[in-house]
Parts: structure tokens; C-alpha cells; sequence
């Protein structure tokens, strides 16, 4: 993540985002989960406000600076734990999990293989039943100049469905704002 875009997701203007924007839809949308695995957490803006929801949340973050600093923050709350992984090859077993987040992350996944191979992963980890919910910016000017420098394989809302399908999702709820992509998928 380049330097501008990793300033955002640690502002407070995002935090706001999270907690005005996504998180109403969310729990509106799904029982609120007791053991959350959350892909691609960064700063961790997203973790802090599921913490006071969720009884657990799991944070895999790539990034190993971030993953470290993430860690050292959450060291003291046992219903946080994060680990620096690839979730494109999750550590954890298979049906650990009974939901996963990613919040607009995934364009950050650096090619359409490795973003199915994520869905997949995530699908692998949720216990039947589970849900994966989560968002994503739309492809734009604005969006590629905050990328700059930086990994950016914008998701395509009109594939989006069938490749969850594939992964092993059903009962896709998908839906293309103004500002972004969101979805919920459940594993049957």
C-alpha cells in the first residue's frame, strides 16, 4: 500500500466510513458472528471497530510491518489475534471460522487468479453456514491515482457473482453503489 493510501485507511475520515457506512449494512444484513476472520485488516481502522462487536475476530494481514504493529497494538485483548499470512493460503483449518471480512482490500490482491484463490481459501475456512461479507472500490480515475505505485487489480462487480460461485459460495447478495461494490456470500 503506498503512502497515501495507507495515511486513508488509518484516518479517521475512513474509521467514520466503516462506522456510518459499511458496518450498519453489515450487521443489518448478518447475525453478528462470534469468531470473525478478517482479511487484509492494514492499520486496523476496520478491527477496531468490529472488536466492539465481535467476541473474536482473527486478522490476517500480508503486510509485515503492518501485521507487527497490529499485534503490538491488540497484545493485551485476547479476543484479537493477528497473524502475518497470505490469504491466499490460510493457516487454519478447514470450518474454523464462523464469518470473514474484507473491507475494500481486495483490489490489492495483484491478479484475478490469486483473488479467486482468496475466495476459495475463505470458503475452505468457514464453518457450512458461514458468511463472507465485504467491500471494494469501483475502478475509476480518482481510484487509480490513490493507487499510484501500488498493487491495484480493481474488482469487476459484473464477474463478481460467479467467481464467489465458483469458490464455493451461494446465495450472493451483491450490490454496485456509487462508491464501491459490497457483498455477502454464504457458504452452504
Amino acid at each position: 500500500m503506498n503512502k497515501a493510501h495507507l495515511e486513508l485507511c488509518a484516518s479517521d475520515q475512513w474509521a467514520e466510513h466503516v462506522k456510518t457506512d459499511v458496518l450498519p449494512w453489515v450487521f443489518e444484513a448478518v447475525d453478528v458472528p462470534d469468531d470473525l476472520l478478517e482479511i487484509g485488516p492494514g492499520p486496523g481502522a476496520t478491527t477496531d471497530l468490529l472488536r466492539r462487536e465481535i467476541g473474536h475476530i482473527t486478522a490476517v494481514e500480508s503486510d509485515a510491518a503492518l501485521a507487527a504493529q497490529l499485534a503490538e497494538r491488540f497484545a493485551a485483548d485476547p479476543g484479537v489475534e493477528v497473524h502475518h499470512a497470505d490469504a491466499t493460503a490460510l493457516p487454519f483449518p478447514d470450518g474454523r471460522f464462523t464469518a470473514a471480512a474484507s473491507f475494500t482490500m481486495l483490489h490489492h490482491v495483484p491478479s484475478v487468479e490469486l483473488q479467486d484463490r482468496l475466495f476459495a481459501e475463505v470458503a475452505r475456512v468457514l464453518r457450512p453456514g458461514g458468511v463472507l461479507f465485504g467491500t471494494d472500490s469501483l475502478d475509476g480515475p480518482g481510484f487509480r491515482r490513490l493507487h499510484e505505485g501500488d498493487i491495484c487489480m480493481p474488482l469487476d462487480p459484473l464477474t463478481l457473482d460467479d467467481r464467489l460461485v465458483r469458490a464455493g459460495f451461494a446465495h450472493i447478495d451483491l450490490a454496485v453503489l456509487s462508491i464501491g461494490v459490497r457483498f455477502i456470500a454464504r457458504k452452504p
